[in-house]
């Protein structure tokens, strides 16, 4: 892999975040009353997309919302510029890594997305939205916050809506434990503004309409897996080579699962392993045979296990070694091109690991790659001091300002003798006795979880 390419970023990508952070900077104090440094940069941000189709509702929005009549509609077109900027970067800097790893990638043909019901949960998830926007992260108090309650827990029962639900359910969290804000010492202005505008875009008519795909078999070799959460749900991303007549391809299994505030760590493994096959063969290092399993333009498996069967043993760093240069990368849904969104599988070797005051970083031929240490969790084996004294590294590269890492692997020294490490090692039962050790207090806490809800919902 030519990681020198990686080196400095493509031209064009700082201007463009110079010009959405000047936006998200005016979303702070809030758009009921723009000052001058405001409107300057809801100027500069209808400027960046001039010549694009986006250039007169952006630049409409803007007259409004410095006259004060701003409205859903105006918000949605300030946030579309604000994506279509981001996109932009998306696209330069996955193009460039898609050159530095030989990857192919082909690009979006997706039908156009229809309406898919709800419309009222939806215009009523865009008038919340556009509170905030008004109030600002300064203005944020309990009752605005409070709002979303009841939007929220519906959007939770629709199935078709849920995604929606689950990313405002974690954002009015993080809004409600930081309220007020006239008194944050210091605002998330960059996340707050992503899950925001991520938000708007959701609640368009149409957004949450089901990714057209079709299906696919094959066999399934699993790289490694990626835990997401917040206090009320939890996903596990498996990324994985799927090997098909055509060829190899990287595609992606997600599965997800509501949860408390409480229960953390390992524990998390056990809402999701019923659910998905994958992650036993995740811990027990093996292959899946898919037959007709469906999956979407995008390159994730709409995973069914009546579709998957066990398969032969499948070292994760075997198949990157032999596997993951060659195979062809998945392409990107419209809504999905943003710079965060990145996370493209990589093996690096080769390299010095150093550990630092602010981390580890991986030194390479042109290229100092920091590791992400915080989406090191806690649920799996794999820790910053292992990943420091590894000789190979397995992850996904982000981008985040500059290219860093997430290891979802290592090779390093254990006991003497160098042994894979996965930090999904325990995401299908932990096999060895530290993990069974784990994972034992962990089922005491789920079991009495449990109980509680079902005296709860037997009252």
């Amino acid at each position: 892999m030519r990681f020198d390419l990686l080196a400095t970023a493509p031209e064009g990508v700082d201007a463009a975040y110079e010009v959405v952070a000047g936006f998200d900077g005016a979303l702070v104090p809030g758009l009921l009353r723009p000052g001058a440094e405001q409107i300057t940069a809801l100027h500069a941000l209808a400027a960046a997309v001039a010549g694009t189709p986006l250039s007169g509702r952006a630049a409409e929005a803007v007259e409004k919302t410095v006259a004060g009549s701003i409205s859903d509609e105006h918000l949605a077109a300030l946030v579309a510029a604000r994506s279509a900027l981001l996109g932009a970067c998306h696209d330069e800097l996955l193009s460039r890594l898609d050159d530095a790893s030989g990857h192919t990638r082909p690009g979006w043909s997706g039908a156009a997305a229809a309406a898919t019901g709800g419309e009222n949960l939806l215009a009523a998830a865009r008038s919340w939205l556009s509170e905030l926007a008004v109030a600002g992260w300064r203005g944020l108090d309990h009752d605005l916050v409070s709002h979303a309650d009841q939007l929220i827990q519906a959007l939770l029962s629709d199935p078709v809506l849920r995604r929606l639900g689950l990313l405002l359910d974690g954002f009015a969290g993080e809004l409600r434990a930081c309220a007020p804000g006239a008194t944050m010492p210091r605002v998330p202005v960059r996340r707050w503004a992503d899950l925001w505008s991520r938000a708007v875009l959701l609640a368009q008519p149409g957004a949450l309409a089901p990714t057209p795909g079709g299906t696919v078999s094959g066999r399934l070799l699993p790289l490694g897996v990626d835990l997401q959460e917040h206090p009320t749900a939890v996903q596990a991303q498996v990324h994985a080579v799927l090997e098909t007549a055509d060829g190899a391809r990287l595609v992606r299994a997600s599965v997800s699962a509501p949860k408390v505030d409480t229960l953390v760590g390992p524990g998390t493994w056990q809402l999701l392993r019923g659910h998905c096959s994958l992650l036993a063969a995740v811990t027990e290092q093996r292959a899946m045979d898919l037959t007709d399993m469906p999956v979407t333009a995008g390159g994730d498996l709409l995973w069914s296990n009546s579709h998957a069967a066990m398969g032969a043993p499948a070292d994760a760093f075997a198949t990157a070694r032999v596997q993951l240069a060659t195979a062809a990368a998945p392409a990107v849904a419209p809504l999905e091109r943003h710079p965060v969104r990145i996370a493209e599988p990589v093996l690096i070797e080769g390299y010095t690991a150093a550990a630092t005051d602010d981390g580890v970083t991986l030194a390479l031929a042109g290229l100092e790659l920091a590791v992400d240490i915080d989406r090191l969790h806690n649920a799996g084996p794999l820790t910053p001091e292992l990943v420091a004294a590894s000789t190979a590294c397995l992850g996904l590269l982000r981008w985040d300002g500059r290219w860093s890492i997430q290891p979802i692997a290592v090779e390093a020294p254990v006991k003497r003798k160098t042994a894979a490490v996965h930090a999904g090692a325990w995401a299908g039962g932990a096999t060895d006795a530290a993990g069974a050790k784990v994972e034992a207090a962990a089922a005491d806490a789920v079991k009495v979880l449990r109980e509680r809800a079902g005296r709860l919902l037997r009252r």
